[in-house]
């Protein structure tokens, strides 16, 4: 048995187009549903495309040219998981402006709560402080802690405390960065 030739005149030569077709022409429209055999088959062989192959390949995704220094290698997956996703449609719209919203909070630094956490109105936090039990309840508009409105659980905390807390933390609505465990002694 002979072994399969892996050079590049057997890649140019590999065959048509790949079926990947523009945004306006195809498999984002849900008349048109992919094959799960011809998506296999169409990932199986991006590695046998051609730089320039993929590069168009790209171009009819994005229309634009993939972006400068990506290698080869990140241009297969990428494709490959475009495929996929055209083929099985991919996030619906609730996920991807989720992950808009947290992406643009992270790039802030501003992810303070948990993001699986969600506080529902009618929610209450407990929070034992110096031998005292602290209420707050979630509301509509803020929160509630002794009769009074704050828009914020830091305001609470700080209130608290007398001292200025991250109110998720206090209230232990994040997680923790992992700590190191200290190295054994008499290593």
């Amino acid at each position: 048995m002979k072994p399969a030739i892996q050079d590049a005149s057997a890649r140019q030569n590999s065959g048509g187009r790949l079926s990947i077709r523009s945004r306006k022409g195809g498999w984002n429209s849900r008349s048109h549903k992919l094959d799960s055999m011809e998506v296999e088959r169409e990932i199986a062989g991006l590695p046998d495309r051609s730089t320039q192959e993929l590069r168009l390949a790209w171009r009819e995704f994005h229309r634009a040219g993939p972006p400068l220094g990506l290698s080869r290698d990140l241009l297969i997956r990428v494709l490959a998981d475009e495929l996929q996703q055209r083929a099985d449609g991919g996030p619906n719209r609730a996920l991807r402006r989720r992950l808009q919203t947290l992406a643009g909070a992270s790039e802030k630094g501003a992810l303070s709560v948990d993001p699986g956490i969600v506080l529902k109105a009618g929610t209450t936090l407990v929070r034992q402080w110096r031998g005292h039990a602290h209420t707050v309840l979630v509301s509509e508009n803020g929160f509630e802690y002794e009769g009074e409105r704050y828009r914020s659980l830091t305001m609470i905390a700080e209130r608290i405390t007398g001292a200025h807390w991250s109110g998720p933390r206090f209230f232990g609505l994040t997680k923790r960065a992992p700590t190191s465990l200290p190295a054994e002694i008499g290593q």
